[in-house]
C-alpha cells in the first residue's frame, strides 16, 4: 500500500555529496517513488492527494541500519557491562535457548521496528533465528528489511538439529523471495568461530545459487582467530577469503580488527562492511578503521547491532560516536567528516547491504524512503550544515517517515501499529526473561 503525497515548504538534502537545496522546496511521491522535487516555485498546483507541511523541517533519505538483531530488544539491559565473550557465551546464548520462540521473535521485532521507524530508519538489515517472524513483524510495521536467516552449528531456535541449518535457510528463502518488495531475504552466518568451514562454504554456495546476500560477523575481537576451530589463515578475514566466501554479495559486520592486509583483501574481493560503533565500544571490542576502509573504496554502512549490546537502536548515535572515535585512531582530526558519516547512514548503508541503486537518495525515480527532521529543535539551532545532524541530531527529532511511498510516521505518531499493545506484549514476555 502506497500513498500519493505532496511534501511542501521543506528544506531538501537531495544528494549525498551535495549541500542543502537553497530555499523551501517540495517533493511529490507517487506509486512508491519520488515523482518530482524542486523549489516551491515549481510545486504542482491543484493537488488533491495528501499534503504534508514540511515547514521548518529537512527532508533527507531515510536512514539505513546495516546490522541489527531485532528480537533482542527482549534482552535490552539483561547483561550490561561485560566483554563480548562473557556476554555472549554466559548470558545471551543461554537466554536465547530458554526464551526465543516464534512469539518472542515476532513481538521483540515489532518493538524494534517501532523504535527504528520513530528514529528515522526506513530500512534495516536483520540477522536472527526464526527469521520468518522478524520479517513478518517488519512487514506489519511497514519497515523495509533485508531479513537474513541465522546459521550456526549449534542447536538454535527453530533449528534444533544444526545438521539441518542450511536446509532451514533454504526454506526461508523459498518462503520470502519475491513475496513482497519490502522484504529482501538473505543469509546470516553468525561467525567463523560458531560454524565449521564446510558450513560457511555451503552457506555461501546457497547464497550464490539463490542470488542473495550473505552476512557474517568477522574480526570483531582481537583474539577471534583463536576461537576458529580450523583456521585457514592468520586472521578471520583471511580465513573467510581462503574459504571463498568473500565477494561483492558478502557483507562483513564489525571488522574492528581488520588489518591492512585484510582491508586490501576486502577491497579486492568487493566485499562490503557494516560498522557498529556503539556495540563495539560497549562490549570493549575496539574501534573499526573506517577511514582506512573508505580510503580503499569499500562500501561501508553503519549499524546499531542488537538492543542487547547497544542498548539503543538510534542510528544518529552511531553516526556521532563513529565520527568522534575515528580521530582516536590517528593524528588527523577529521579522518571521516560528519557529512561523510551521514552518507554512511543513508546511501552507503544501502549499498553495503545490497539494496538496488537509488536507495539512500532523494532523486527523481528513487524509492520514496525518506524522513523529515525538525530543524527547529534547540539542539539543531543554528543549522549551518547537514553535519549538524551527526553531531547534535537525535532520532527524537524525526517527525515524518515515509517507506516505499507509505506514510508510516507522521507528527511522531506511528500509523501502522498499536504501539501500546506492542509495549504491553513485550513487557509481558520480558517478565519471563527476568524471572
Amino acid at each position: 500500500m502506497t500513498d500519493d503525497l505532496l511534501i511542501t515548504t521543506c528544506r531538501i538534502l537531495a544528494e549525498p555529496d551535495a549541500d542543502l537545496v537553497d530555499g523551501p522546496g517540495f517533493l511529490l511521491v507517487r506509486d512508491g517513488r519520488i515523482h518530482a522535487l524542486g523549489p516551491m516555485a515549481d510545486c504542482p498546483t491543484g493537488w488533491t492527494g495528501t499534503v504534508v507541511d514540511g515547514q521548518g523541517q529537512l527532508a533527507l533519505p531515510g536512514l539505513v541500519n546495516g546490522h541489527c538483531h531485532l528480537p533482542m530488544t527482549l534482552f535490552r539491559g539483561l547483561a550490561d557491562d561485560l566483554a563480548l565473550a562473557d556476554w555472549l557465551t554466559n548470558h545471551i546464548f543461554p537466554a536465547e535457548a530458554r526464551h526465543i520462540d516464534p512469539e518472542t521473535v515476532y513481538w521483540g521485532s515489532r518493538l524494534a521496528a517501532a523504535e527504528l521507524l520513530l528514529a528515522g530508519v526506513t530500512c534495516v538489515a536483520d540477522g536472527y533465528f526464526l527469521e520468518d517472524e522478524a520479517a513478518r513483524a517488519c512487514l506489519d510495521a511497514g519497515l523495509r528489511c533485508v531479513a537474513a536467516q541465522g546459521i550456526i552449528d549449534f542447536p538454535a531456535p527453530g533449528v534444533p538439529d544444526p545438521g539441518r541449518n542450511i536446509e532451514a535457510a533454504a526454506g526461508f528463502l523459498d518462503r520470502w523471495q519475491d513475496r513482497n518488495p519490502l522484504i529482501t531475504p538473505a543469509l546470516f552466518v553468525h561467525s567463523p568461530y560458531t560454524v565449521a568451514n564446510d558450513t560457511l562454504r555451503e552457506a555461501k554456495a546457497l547464497a550464490r545459487r539463490r542470488g542473495v546476500r550473505l552476512f557474517v560477523h568477522a574480526a570483531e575481537t582481537r583474539d577471534e582467530i583463536n576461537h576458529i576451530a580450523a583456521p585457514l589463515a592468520h586472521t578471520p578475514i583471511g580465513h573467510l577469503d581462503a574459504l571463498g566466501v568473500l565477494d561483492a554479495d558478502t557483507t562483513c559486520v564489525h571488522c574492528v580488527w581488520a588489518d591492512e592486509t585484510d582491508l586490501d583483501t576486502l577491497a579486492r574481493r568487493g566485499a562490503a562492511v557494516v560498522s557498529c560503533p556503539q556495540s563495539n565500544a560497549k562490549l570493549a571490542s575496539g574501534v573499526a578503521p573506517l577511514a582506512a576502509m573508505l580510503a580503499r573504496g569499500l562500501r561501508v554502512g553503519l549499524g546499531t547491532d542488537g538492543a542487547a549490546s547497544n542498548n539503543s537502536l538510534d542510528l544518529f548515535r552511531e553516526m556521532d560516536l563513529a565520527a568522534r572515535l575515528q580521530p582516536m585512531r590517528g593524528c588527523d582530526p577529521k579522518p571521516v567528516p560528519a557529512r561523510r558519516m551521514l552518507d554512511l547512514a543513508t546511501r552507503g548503508g544501502a549499498e553495503a547491504i545490497g539494496l538496488d541503486a537509488g536507495h539512500g537518495r532523494l532523486t527523481k525515480g528513487a524509492p520514496a524512503d525518506l524522513i523529515l527532521v525538525d530543524l527547529e529543535q534547540p539542539r539543531l539551532q543554528p543549522f549551518h550544515s547537514p553535519g549538524q545532524l551527526v553531531h547534535a541530531g537525535s532520532g527524537a527529532d524525526v517527525r515524518t517517515v515515509i517507506v516505499g511511498g507509505r506514510l508510516v510516521v507522521h507528527e511522531r505518531q506511528l500509523r501502522t501499529m498499536d504501539l501500546d499493545e506492542t509495549l504491553e506484549r513485550v513487557r509481558s514476555l520480558a517478565g519471563r526473561v527476568g524471572s
